[in-house]
């Protein structure tokens, strides 16, 4: 018959293999995490614009998302929330819509870091904004503000510890051109910079490599695109490295600038069918960085 400290050594010996086994098993987990998310190593968040998925609702976009291989999505105005929901993924969403927008990025695993492209008619409208943006957790908020409204946003920023990340699309819009995001956040909260769309950029005969030189340190979020055509408005997305942009080239400026933040995958192409030309494009981002 075995003594206590028989039956004390065997009960120690057996919690010990169970919680090797169990460490062991955390560690092919998390190296398996890395080898799938080989851009989390990087503070890399890679996800997607909802607005790739304006003609579905937020809830369906949230779907593509994830089949997409994706954990991360830019919220954008205006989209309908879906699942049961007409409300509009706007600041005068509903306390009931709210928790469903929440609810649905639970159960899909998904995380809102960022939203925008959005604008606001006066100070006590972002204000809003950005108590709605508080309210999902949102890191970032893209916009493309008048001038006239970056003083008060500066202070909005710091109200909330929010992020606002000017946006540029094609020139002529007004943020074209990073010398004139860096001339409006001059002066103003640390915690104002660029959204860079690097899809834009080659849209207006700019180079992104040399425009995100730059915005370097006040890079907050990225607008990730491919194009078929360098200097064209008409250029249109193609899967990530497979265009003119330079994928590889971004990639090791990003690294460079130690660039920390959510990457959105903004397909603007083939908008009915271009769940599988996201995640085709996110595989190759994947591939080209291991």
């Amino acid at each position: 018959m075995k003594s206590f400290k028989q039956h004390l050594l065997a009960a120690v010996a057996t919690a010990a293999l169970f919680f090797s086994a169990c460490s062991s098993q955390n560690h092919v987990a998390q190296n398996a995490k890395t080898a799938d998310f080989p851009e989390e190593k990087l503070g890399w968040h890679l996800g997607a614009q909802a607005y790739t998925f304006r003609l579905f609702s937020f809830a369906d976009a949230l779907n593509k998302i994830d089949s997409a291989g994706l954990r991360y999505v830019e919220a954008f105005p205006g989209q309908t929330i879906g699942a049961g929901s007409q409300e509009k993924m706007t600041y005068e969403l509903s306390t009931e819509g709210r928790a469903l927008v929440k609810k649905l990025l639970k159960d899909k695993g998904i995380t809102a870091l960022a939203y925008g492209v959005v604008g606001a008619k006066d100070e006590a409208e972002w204000e809003k904004v950005f108590q709605f943006a508080k309210d999902l957790n949102i890191q970032v908020i893209n916009c493309e503000p008048n001038e006239t409204q970056l003083d008060y946003i500066s202070k909005l920023c710091d109200k909330y510890d929010i992020k606002v990340a000017i946006h540029n699309h094609p020139n002529p819009s007004h943020y074209w051109n990073p010398d004139v995001v860096l001339k409006a956040i001059e002066g103003r909260s640390k915690r104002m910079g660029a959204a860079a769309d690097v899809g834009h950029w080659m849209r207006s005969g700019l180079d992104p490599i040399a425009c995100l030189k730059k915005l370097e340190g006040r890079v907050y979020h990225v607008h990730f695109k491919d194009l078929n055509e360098f200097g064209s408005k008409n250029a249109h997305d193609v899967h990530w490295g497979t265009g003119k942009l330079g994928l590889q080239a971004v990639q090791a400026e990003l690294k460079r600038q130690k660039f920390k933040g959510m990457i959105s995958a903004e397909y603007e192409y083939n908008w009915k069918n271009n769940m599988n030309d996201v995640k085709v494009s996110a595989s190759n981002f994947r591939a080209a960085l291991k």
